[in-house]
Order: structure tokens, then sequence, then C-alpha cells
């Protein structure tokens, strides 16, 4: 068998989701899938163990961040990411180019790549397509990502059409100049908020595109309707054999409405964000748990899930964590956080086999809130 391939197990006659698996070197992963975000090379506060209980399938870390610290080439010395961080199952590794795209006043973008300062130290830096190839490739990760270029909400159709045109150059030279067979290269499709550039972007982008294609640049100001329109101009002309990977979105309604739109794979580091500020998930909405009604608490998160937070700890004690500043607090939540969008896209996969997944949808929606 190929080191990476995709096929659909099955579409669900109500909705047209679908539920398939992706075959990589290090395991498969079902999907509808969320991600959970490692960036630096660890999902924050959580261990491979945690993380496995939780059943994560596969995480991503972030080129940029890695390649500043601790190094490219010490991660290679270490036998790549997964002896690095000491996690067995598939890793992807964002280019770069969103983080990139971040850092507005500190970068400078030419047709040939992009030069930098870091966020950390102020040193200057130049990353082209060919080089941000080549640190990706000494990472190690299972699937890697195309150098692209993200624009900001706002910009003229112009501005973005260039942006769409330079981030195509961009992936034929990334494509050229990869030649690991052991990662699998997603490219990117851009094209910012306008329908015509977005559906330009994916039919340009599909024939670099070998087992998976990567939706970038939404999920980044605009609102979720206008995210959910650019889905479904894109639908109808997404590649059947393999996943979409909808880059950088991960709240529960988002989920649901992205995998009703076609798309196959998630991340986002909203989960472990907001756990860190004391926001929980659950079945019943959101719970910001500093909430002085929670002091006296003491039944569980959220009663509907299995997490290591939910059958041993009250909402009372993860408060006090929370408001005492204990590290332990963010873990709590991240655990739960994380297992509950992991178990909400297995409950996702299961009413897809199941031909109900939009019964599943108006349920959860009841339940939880329209957000």
């Amino acid at each position: 068998m190929e080191k990476f391939s995709y096929e659909v197990l099955h579409t669900c006659k109500q909705s047209g989701a679908r539920v398939g698996v992706l075959h990589t070197p290090h395991g498969d992963i079902q999907t509808p899938i969320y991600m959970p975000v490692g960036t630096q090379a660890t999902v924050k506060s959580l261990t491979p163990r945690d993380l496995e209980e939780i059943e994560a399938q596969i995480i991503l870390s972030n080129t940029y961040h890695l390649y500043l610290r601790p190094g490219h080439e010490v991660v290679k010395k270490a036998g790549g990411l997964h002896k690095f961080m000491n996690w067995n199952r598939p890793i992807l590794t964002d280019s770069g180019g969103f983080q990139v795209f971040s850092l507005s006043t500190l970068r400078k973008i030419s047709e040939d790549g992009v030069e930098f300062r870091s966020h950390i130290d102020g040193s200057k830096h130049y990353i082209t397509p060919e080089y941000d190839m080549e640190i990706q490739n000494a990472l190690g990760a299972d699937i890697i990502m195309a150098f692209d270029h993200c624009t900001e909400i706002g910009v003229t159709h112009k501005e973005a059409e260039d942006a769409m045109n330079r981030t195509l150059n961009w992936l034929d030279r990334c494509y050229k100049s990869h030649n690991n067979p052991d990662q699998m290269l997603f490219p990117i499709a851009q094209g910012n908020i306008y329908e015509d550039l977005r559906v330009e972007s994916l039919k340009r982008t599909i024939p670099y595109a070998k087992c998976g294609i990567g939706i970038g640049g939404l999920s980044i100001g605009e609102p979720k309707d206008v995210m959910y329109r650019m889905l479904d101009v894109l639908k109808p002309y997404y590649p059947e054999n393999m996943p979409r990977y909808l880059m950088g979105v991960g709240s529960p309604d988002c989920l649901i409405e992205g995998v009703l739109r076609g798309i196959d794979m998630f991340d986002c580091v909203l989960a472990t964000r907001i756990a860190r500020n004391g926001t929980a998930f659950t079945s019943h909405g959101r719970v910001i748990i500093k909430n002085a009604k929670y002091k006296e608490d003491f039944s569980s998160l959220d009663d509907e899930c299995d997490c290591y937070a939910c059958k041993n700890f009250t909402k009372a004690y993860i408060r006090h964590l929370i408001v005492a500043g204990e590290i332990l607090g963010a873990k709590l939540l991240s655990i739960h956080n994380l297992r509950f969008l992991i178990n909400l896209m297995t409950n996702i996969r299961k009413s897809i086999m199941e031909d109900r997944f939009l019964d599943f949808r108006e349920e959860f929606y009841r339940k939880y809130g329209k957000v």
C-alpha cells in the first residue's frame, strides 16, 4: 500500500457529508477530524500520554516557531519531531505562512520570499518556498503545508489576486523542491473573501494536490456567514479522492458547519487558549468557570463528557484552581475542551455513517445553543 492514501468510507444520504480515512506512515486518521495544536512541539500543559488518553489522532506543530526555537537542525538531530516530542501518531506542520502574515510590520514580502524579524529577539530572517520545504523536511512531520501568502480582511480584489498568484508561484516552487516520500505536501488555496478568486485559486491548486488540500485565509476576522459562503462556493469544485483541510477553524459550530460543507480536517488553538482563560465547551454551551455561581457547584463540568477532568473533579474545584492561578486548572480545562471536540467529531462521524447528520446537527444546536 502507498505510504499516503485516502478513501471515502461513507457519504451521508441526508446531507452529503462524508466519513473517510487518511492512511499515513504513523497511522490512520479517521475523518472528519479535529487536530489539537502543539505550536512549539507541545500542546500547552499536556503530555503525549494526556493526548493519547483523549484519543487525539494527529497534532499540528508550526514551522515558524520551531525554526526560531529550538531550530530545525536541532529537531533533525533529535530524530525528527516524533522522537523529539515522543509522539508516535501523525503530525502536521503548518508552513509558517500565517505566522509571517501575522507579523505585519515586522515582515517584507517579495516574489522570491519573505524577510521578517523574529518576534522573540528582533533578529532578521529570510524564508523562500525552497527553504521552507527544507525546514519542514528537517522537522519530519507526516503532512507538510506549502508556503503561502495570506491576506487580511479588507484588502482590495487586486491585492487579493496578487497574493493568490504569489501563493501559486510559491506552491510550484515548493512542489518542485519537495522530494521526501515520507511526507505528504498539502497545497493551500487562497483568495480572501472574493468568490471568483476562491474558485480560481482552488482550480489552479488542485493539480498540485496528491493526497490532501488546504483552504487557507478564512476565520481571520470575517463574519462566520462570510466564511460559510466561501465554503459553499468552493464545495462543488473539491476533489473527491483526498481530504480537504480548513485551516485555523475549531469552534464547535464551525466544525459542524464545515463538515456540512465538505471539510474533512480542522485545527485551531481556540480550545486550549480559552481553557487557559477559564472557559469550557460543554454539551449545554460554554461555561465561564470564574463566575461566582460555580463557587459551590459540586457537579462535573459536563455530565456527558468522559474526560479525566469530568470524571474526577467538580466545577467548584476547577474554579478554585483557575481563580488561584494554579496550572492544574488550565491543564484540566485543556484536557476537557480537547476531549469535547474530539468526542464531537466522533459523534459527527457516527451520525454520517447512520445517515442522520442533519438530525445530529439540529440536536446539538438545541442543547448547545447556536453561536
